[in-house]
């Protein structure tokens, strides 16, 4: 991705964040659902009467986590009489990274798709892989709909590339719990942060979960050294490859990551440690912390462990304490007939509808990007992360301001400064010289 687009998602992220508080307020088939159900979905699709010829078919691949909120919904919309069969496909966080990548190289790509902003969406558009929705957003008033920041961030190559489903945030989560039991305040600088890591150690609880197998979630951790050791304003320049990554700050970071490794503050055998897991270790209480944007809320309900016991905080950098952030879309497939882009936007509309965000309001990453947007109930740490990101500022979560290419040097370079087979120096060596590499293309 060219270094202005990811320059222009910065700014459209901090834009969203605002925007948010101002507003604030296994395959699928159809199957049978109660009258109530189908006219609500009859009404929300746009139908009018059942249409008796073949039905427009449609593929989706999403998710697994969504998978118990997406088969319903799936069921109720196949059933609600609009002559439109929705498939569903599911897939974890890589697995559908690697499908789509591997469906884009043999043109097998769904109808539509759950993905990902910056470059990972970015791939698509930049291939000429997805349908450019700038005509039908505009013949549709989306202007009407979604929030200015929610839709320029969707905009990837010059073309509307995706519907945006959310925007996302992170920070620390913490067992409040625990905290107390050792007499551990919330940190308010690094220092703080630090001797909070030093007494769970101590005490038999590990400080914080995390999983490095694929690199992104180990990644959250090594950013937020970054932007305490660079500061805001060369963390972004960093990430729009505008400043040197083989730099003294990025060094410091990489020694301090390779500290924390050392002194055991992440799970034994987390280098290769699923990332999806990082909650079971929270929820027994083995560990204290971890590094989640607010759909955590949503995981922690769906498991039954008490919402409660969590609180979140936003990591000391010792400035502006931003958060990283990143946006998700559906994109849709560039050889859709109108008809076809037409049942995959209904789909859409009701998936995203008041009635099925209320009933599942666990599986969707709230609030809404949405013009007029209200915050989920019973998620008590959403509506603390979107007015902390608003105050505190966001910076494009890594993985989305890299190419797939420099990422993936990153993520070398965290394994093998964990594994203590890489200096920091050489990481960051390693880093730049990728990035040149990307750059001389």
């Amino acid at each position: 991705m060219k270094i202005k687009k990811i320059t222009a998602l910065l700014l459209a992220a901090a834009m969203f964040l605002s925007a948010f508080l101002s507003a604030c307020g296994k395959d699928s088939s159809s199957g049978a659902e109660d009258k109530d159900t189908k006219d609500t979905a009859a009404a929300q699709t746009g139908s009018v009467k059942e249409d008796s010829g073949s039905p427009v078919e449609v593929s989706f691949w999403t998710l697994s986590t969504r998978q118990e909120a997406v088969e319903p919904i799936v069921e109720a919309f196949n059933a609600a009489g609009n002559n439109i069969k929705v498939t569903a496909s599911y897939y974890d966080t890589d697995g559908i990274k690697d499908a789509c990548k591997v469906a884009a190289s043999s043109e097998t790509l769904p109808d539509m798709w759950f993905n990902w902003g910056g470059s990972l969406g970015g791939f698509y558009a930049e291939n000429d892989l997805t349908y450019d929705l700038t005509d039908y957003a505009k013949e549709h008033d989306w202007d009407s709909k979604f929030s200015e920041a929610a839709l320029n961030l969707c905009r990837l190559n010059n073309t509307l590339s995706g519907y945006p489903t959310s925007f996302n945030v992170l920070a620390i989560y913490y067992r409040n719990d625990i905290f107390e039991k050792y007499n551990i305040a919330v940190p308010k600088t690094f220092e703080e942060f630090e001797q909070a890591c030093a007494t769970l150690k101590e005490n038999g609880i590990i400080p914080i979960s995390t999983a490095g197998l694929y690199g992104w979630h180990a990644m959250r951790f090594v950013e937020l050294l970054i932007e305490h050791y660079a500061g805001a304003e060369l963390h972004d320049k960093l990430n729009t490859f505008d400043e040197s990554w083989n730099n003294d700050a990025v060094v410091k970071a990489l020694a301090k990551y390779q500290e924390f490794c050392e002194k055991g503050y992440f799970p034994e055998g987390f280098v290769t440690a699923d990332p999806n897991d990082t909650l079971l270790n929270m929820a027994s209480g083995a560990a204290a912390m971890d590094i989640q944007g607010q759909w955590y809320d949503g995981q922690i309900i769906q498991n039954g462990v008490d919402i409660n016991l969590f609180g979140t905080f936003p990591f000391p950098s010792g400035g502006s304490n931003r958060l990283s952030s990143f946006v998700e879309m559906t994109q849709f497939n560039k050889n859709l007939t109108e008809e076809k882009l037409d049942a995959c936007i209904k789909f859409m509309d009701y998936y995203y509808s008041d009635e099925n965000v209320k009933k599942y309001a666990e599986y969707y990453n709230l609030p809404l990007p949405l013009k007029v947007t209200a915050m989920p109930e019973g998620q008590p740490n959403v509506e603390i992360m979107i007015k902390t990101g608003n105050e505190n500022g966001t910076f494009t979560i890594t993985d989305q301001a890299f190419p797939t290419e420099v990422a993936d040097v990153l993520f070398d370079a965290q394994d093998a400064i964990a594994y203590g087979q890489m200096t920091p120096k050489e990481g960051a060596d390693n880093i730049q010289a990728a990035i040149e590499a990307y750059n001389s293309k």
